[in-house]
């Protein structure tokens, strides 16, 4: 009987220490002397025919050199060799469980809780996965005799949170909190800046809670965190709990702090209360930084308060702060919004100078600003000068273009950009046609009007309420009031709000043609409709009244709109002024005599209004006669009766 073998090794040897591949052939030394067989085998079957495999090892994330070198610096550390691997099967699996199982029983390894959270805390890529992540987190759960710590589940959740995957987080977090663990300052500041970016106000109290459970004092940028969390959530009252705490604490309020809280105002349309917090800035030494400015700028913006957006943007040229290229889009949209085009003119060429390269916005705001104060030159030029810098012009800044020419008149130039746009590729949007239609309805080319109109159908572009009434506009001005009125119908068939302007329009057609009973009903059908008349659609309907002789009925229905809360201002001097110019002088002292008696106006306002209509009707004569005359504001004695003169003498005599 043959002898067994005998190694001059052990048969334990630790191969699972090497990430060799499986099938690697080792010879053995000398193999005639060791058995009658001279071939070489795998390893590891060689190995476990005589030995059972060792357990799985637990490798660490950090090479440990304490047995190599004396003093390690944090800087030394290197990470180990696994977790290059683990990364590349993170990024390259096929099925992610199975491969990571396989990869550990080949090699005979398991990854401990420290190792999962380095994978998680400090890999970019996964970062970036959340898929790949909570996968991974899962796996690692499953392996026999681990558990996750709690860095384990925060930087899972930090992972998630910026993905906005509310559903796991939730999860992930019910389970933290099942295990019970001691909550730690890193942790807290973690989780709460975590939950306070996807606005789980419910879980970033419960860490605050735990903070106080635990004895865990907060710092500044625990105190930051949770109130920027609050205001993201738009809980600005919570928010400002703890702004006040921390002014009454040891850890007083930084520039993010601030800046944090005015942000929530801000976004909550509070200015003013933004507005003194701003200022209270100064009184406690915190010194504003741009971002204080923009947010304030931009709130004042939003409010219309172009004003106080650009006293911001003089007072950070004041400071020599660094003024983003933001700043000076508000400021010059919002100069350019308040009809100061020149004003915003200056901020450009000051953006520039001060190295901030325009935008095709800025450019196309100042375009439109000038064209609609009628600079149409000024505004081709700035259109010229953008091109020249390379900016291609959208359909936004094509349709300023177009909508410009057509309010200066110059139909043709906007009708050859239309074609322009068409023929290259630049989209012909619901603005190009409505302005073209406004355009040539007002140069009284209505059936080319009504010809783009149904264009803008056939193309694919909706209309709106504006397109209807610019063409509703157009028909009414050129006698086609039968046809102005069927569109009328229509555009109450299609659903689209037909405003105080489109009565107004209709009014006007109406009383031009004479039809004062149409006019009228169309007048009660916007009453009933709970359609409030503005000063624009009642001297429409004043005028028509007064020109067919119905002032009174004029006065009558401005009676009617007081209890409606309806105030028409200058009513009675536009009355007045439309008699005057009609050469209704007579009708006109007899309105001026009731608005006095009925202590409606003033006597020396009344005098005046009819001086002036006097004067602008080409009456100077009457004029001058009123004027040196005591009547309206004089008396006249009759016995022991004092009665004022009234107007009408002034056409009696």
């Amino acid at each position: 009987m043959k002898k067994l073998l005998k190694f001059p090794f052990s048969a334990t040897l630790r191969i699972h220490q090497f990430p060799f591949n499986n099938n690697l052939k080792f010879s053995l030394p000398n193999p005639s002397n060791l058995c009658p067989y001279s071939h070489s085998i795998p390893l590891l079957k060689w190995v476990s025919s005589f030995s059972p495999l060792p357990p799985p090892e637990w490798v660490q994330p950090i090479t440990d050199l304490s047995d190599l070198v004396t003093t390690v610096s944090k800087k030394d550390l290197q990470p180990s060799p696994w977790v290059q691997q683990i990364l590349n099967l993170l990024h390259n699996h096929t099925n992610l469980e199975q491969d990571l199982t396989e990869l550990c029983r080949k090699y005979l390894i398991k990854l401990p809780p420290n190792f999962v959270a380095y994978i998680l805390k400090k890999s970019d890529e996964i970062a970036k996965q959340p898929e790949i992540a909570y996968g991974f987190f899962i796996w690692a759960s499953k392996q026999s005799g681990y558990a996750h710590t709690l860095e384990c589940y925060v930087f899972l959740i930090e992972i998630l949170s910026l993905a906005g995957d509310l559903d796991r987080i939730t999860s992930v977090f019910s389970e933290l909190k099942r295990k019970g663990f001691q909550m730690n300052s890193a942790a807290a500041n973690s989780l709460i800046r975590s939950f306070g970016s996807v606005g789980m106000v419910e879980e970033l109290l419960w860490v605050w809670k735990m903070m106080k459970e635990n004895e865990i004092e907060p710092s500044l940028c625990t105190y930051n965190f949770l109130m920027n969390g609050l205001v993201s959530s738009e809980f600005v009252e919570s928010a400002e709990r703890v702004f006040e705490v921390m002014e009454n604490g040891k850890i007083k309020p930084d520039i993010f702090t601030y800046n944090t809280l005015i942000k929530g105002y801000c976004k909550a349309g509070k200015v003013k209360k933004a507005m003194k917090r701003f200022q209270d800035m100064e009184l406690k030494n915190v010194e504003p930084d741009k971002i204080t400015y923009i947010t304030l700028m931009q709130a004042c913006y939003s409010q219309e308060d172009y004003e106080c957006c650009l006293r911001l943007y003089h007072e950070m040229k004041e400071k020599g702060l660094d003024i983003p290229s933001h700043a000076y889009s508000l400021v010059i949209s919002g100069l350019c919004k308040a009809g100061k085009s020149m004003e915003g003119y200056v901020a450009f060429e000051n953006m520039i100078q001060n190295g901030c390269k325009p935008n095709m916005a800025i450019y196309t705001v100042l375009i439109d600003a000038y064209a609609k104060n009628g600079n149409m030159d000024i505004s081709m030029g700035l259109f010229q000068r953008m091109q020249s810098e390379g900016f291609e012009p959208d359909e936004i800044t094509y349709g300023v273009i177009v909508n410009g020419l057509c309010k200066s008149g110059k139909l043709e130039k906007a009708l050859q950009y239309f074609e322009y746009c068409k023929t290259n590729n630049v989209s012909v949007n619901a603005v190009f046609y409505s302005s073209l239609i406004d355009g040539l309805g007002k140069a009284g080319r209505v059936d080319e009007a009504e010809k783009l109109f149904e264009e803008m159908v056939e193309k694919g572009w909706p209309r709106d309420s504006y397109c209807y009434n610019v063409l509703i506009d157009a028909l009414a001005k050129s006698g086609k009031v039968d046809e102005a009125l069927t569109l009328f119908k229509r555009m109450e068939d299609d659903g689209f709000d037909q405003t105080v302007y489109t009565y107004t329009i209709l009014l006007s057609g109406l009383f031009k043609e004479r039809r004062n009973e149409d006019a009228l009903k169309f007048w009660d059908m916007m009453i009933d409709k709970g359609i409030a008349p503005n000063d624009a659609s009642f001297r429409v309907l004043s005028t028509g009244l007064c020109l067919s002789g119905k002032v009174a009925r004029a006065c009558k229905i401005l009676d009617e709109l007081a209890p409606m809360g309806i105030v028409v201002e200058s009513a009675f001097q536009h009355m007045i002024n439309v008699l005057c110019k009609a050469g209704r002088i007579g009708e006109a002292c007899k309105l001026a005599d009731g608005v006095v008696e009925r202590g409606r106006e003033i006597p020396g306002k009344v005098r005046t209004i009819m001086i002036n209509a006097l004067r602008k009707a080409g009456n100077a004569d009457l004029a001058m006669k009123l004027m040196h005359s005591k009547i309206g504001i004089g008396y006249d004695r009759l016995g022991s009766v004092k009665r004022r003169v009234k107007f009408r003498k002034l056409v009696e005599n």
